[in-house]
C-alpha cells in the first residue's frame, strides 16, 4: 500500500501540535502530537519555513521541496510513526547545508520518535 502525505489545514490542528512534544535538532524543529480526527494512513504533516528568517518566496519553496522529498524517501525506507501528525519549522542553516547531511539528520530523528 502507498502512503501519502498530506497536510494540516485547520488552525486547531496548528494549536494543537505547538502543544505536544517536540524534538529539535541545528536545521529543524519538530513538533508532533496524535490528533483524535486524523486517518492514521496517511502521514499527516505540514513544514514552515518563517520570513523571519530573511529568506524570499522561492528559497522558501525550495527548502519545502526539499523536505517534502526528504519526506516521501523516509516514508519509504524508515518506520514512520502515523498515528502522529507533524509540524516540521526550519532554521537558517537549512538552505546552505548539503541534501544528504539533512536527510540524514531528519531519518535520524524520525527513527527516534516512537
Amino acid at each position: 500500500m502507498i502512503k501519502k502525505i498530506s497536510s494540516l489545514s485547520k488552525n486547531e490542528d496548528f494549536k494543537s501540535i505547538l502543544k505536544g512534544r517536540k524534538t529539535s535538532n541545528k536545521f529543524l524543529t519538530i513538533f508532533f502530537k496524535n490528533l483524535k480526527n486524523k486517518s492514521n494512513k496517511n502521514l499527516n504533516i505540514s513544514f514552515k519555513i518563517k520570513k523571519k528568517l530573511g529568506l524570499n518566496a522561492p528559497q522558501r519553496n525550495f527548502i519545502k521541496r526539499r523536505l517534502r522529498n526528504i519526506m516521501t524517501d523516509a516514508l519509504k525506507h524508515i518506520n514512520i510513526n502515523l498515528n502522529y501528525s507533524y509540524l516540521l519549522i526550519s532554521k537558517r542553516p537549512l538552505l546552505e547545508i548539503k541534501y544528504k547531511k539533512i536527510k540524514e539528520t531528519v531519518f535520524k530523528e524520525f527513527e527516534s520518535i516512537k
